[in-house]
């Protein structure tokens, strides 16, 4: 053998020994990244992804349930009728048909009411006999009785004359007033005393014109009273 293979004889055994021995050693396993979350199956790391915060000043709050359900309250809403709303029935819109004058009944007593005296007549229009309706001229000299109010005056006791009206919440005798909302009385023997209370009189009705000084009419009706109860 030659003299310089010697020492390469005995180092080619020692490094064949080192490979093997090397190669043979079993591989380090890898280790998580995160040992907290339990075994990771990847040597690589995630970071958890950040949520974008924005920038709002430490004096702004974030709206509460209270302010949004004040605005809630502030928003006009549309009520629809109910149920128990009832619309009026045509039939009550219609107005009642004004019944006919009673006709004459000589010698029997006639209850009328100032509705049955009542004519088409434009306030503070000039009177003129013509406007009267046939059936209150067939009136004329009837004996009838009609409810209404006795027209206050300084005399309260044993009245003998006196104004009956319609009704005692507005004047209906004088300037303004309605020729057929006032009938004169004249009492036929004891007169009657002073009444705020409606009251019926009885008597002969008669068409008879009162005007004042000026010509203008103050009343058209007449009543020769023979009882007031």
């Amino acid at each position: 053998m030659h003299p310089t293979c010697k020492p390469l004889s005995w180092i080619c055994p020692l490094i064949l020994c080192l490979v093997v021995s090397l190669g043979c050693r079993p591989p380090e396993p890898l280790r998580p990244a995160n040992t907290t979350h339990g075994p990771a199956t990847s040597n690589l790391t995630v970071e958890p992804a950040t949520e974008e915060v924005e920038n709002t000043s430490p004096d702004e709050e974030p709206p509460t349930e209270d302010s949004n359900s004040e605005q809630e309250k502030t928003e006009p809403v549309e009520t629809q009728p109910t149920s128990t709303e009832k619309k009026p029935s045509p039939a009550a819109e219609v107005t009642s048909p004004k019944r006919p004058v009673p006709k004459p009944q000589p010698g029997k007593t006639l209850d009328l009411t100032f509705d049955d005296i009542k004519f088409d007549i434009e306030p503070d229009a000039p009177f003129k006999r013509e406007m009267l309706p046939q059936a209150i001229e067939d009136l004329n000299g009837q004996k009838i009785s009609i409810g209404g109010y006795m027209l206050p005056s300084f005399q309260q006791r044993d009245i003998k004359q006196f104004v009956l009206v319609r009704d005692n919440m507005e004047c209906c005798f004088g300037p303004g007033a309605a020729l057929y909302d006032c009938i004169l009385i004249e009492m036929d023997g004891r007169g009657v005393d002073f009444t705020v209370r409606p009251v019926v009189v009885e008597g002969v009705f008669t068409i008879k014109e009162y005007k004042d000084d000026s010509g203008k009419h103050l009343a058209i009706y007449h009543m020769q009273g023979t009882g007031v109860r």
